[in-house]
């Protein structure tokens, strides 16, 4: 079990609240399963809570209450389960194509008991017209262009989407922009989470619709 620094412990305990033992079994299964699986490689475990866990729960600082989530591209359940511990309310589909990381993600919401996930077999464009949700989130599922040609069309029209990405994102933003328009998002803004909670804050592309 990767052990926490006294940062983290408090980064996780402002972010999961009473279900901070829920994130610590999240965290288990990454660094066991989830590695020989080959989820995520063996040099990550060192860094699973504050490059991967904590990063993507602090996303739910942008989401309402009791709003619908789809996460697309789900992998590790990043950010998908992530979420869903922080935030019993919301409700979430984490989108996937690759059987093995389906069966994983369907074995991890299983022994956490998340009730408010649902997992789903497929590729973004396959589940548009089943899926219809106000927030729709990925990271590192591609170049922010082509993402927005994955993420706006569950939107059906309104919603926003919520990308995260690296240093790279004023330089994916400026190229992506005349896609972000033609599918009828409004212009993306970056934005920072966690700050003063994590030692380095999350970046977000935020791209509205409706």
């Amino acid at each position: 079990m990767p052990v926490m620094t006294d940062a983290e412990r408090t980064a996780a305990s402002a972010i999961f609240g009473d279900r901070v033992g829920l994130a610590e079994r999240f965290v288990l299964h990454l660094a066991t399963s989830g590695i020989e699986r080959g989820l995520l490689g063996p040099r990550e475990v060192p860094r699973l809570w504050s490059r991967h866990v904590l990063n993507c729960a602090v996303v739910s600082e942008l989401i309402g209450q009791q709003v619908s989530v789809c996460d697309v591209g789900s992998g590790a359940g990043l950010p998908g389960i992530a979420l869903a511990i922080a935030r019993p309310d919301l409700s979430l589909e984490l989108v996937e194509p690759l059987e093995r990381r389906v069966t994983w993600l369907d074995e991890v919401v299983r022994d956490l008991g998340l009730k408010n996930v649902v997992v789903r077999r497929a590729r973004a464009e396959q589940v548009v017209d089943d899926v219809d949700v106000d927030v729709v989130t990925a990271r590192a599922v591609s170049a922010l262009g082509g993402l927005m040609q994955l993420t706006i069309p569950l939107l059906h029209g309104h919603g926003e989407v919520l990308a995260i990405k690296g240093r790279s994102a004023s330089e994916e933003v400026a190229k992506a922009g005349r896609a972000i328009r033609k599918l009828g998002g409004s212009a993306a803004e970056i934005i920072t989470v966690g700050a003063g909670i994590l030692e380095e804050p999350t970046t977000v592309v935020r791209v509205r619709v409706g």
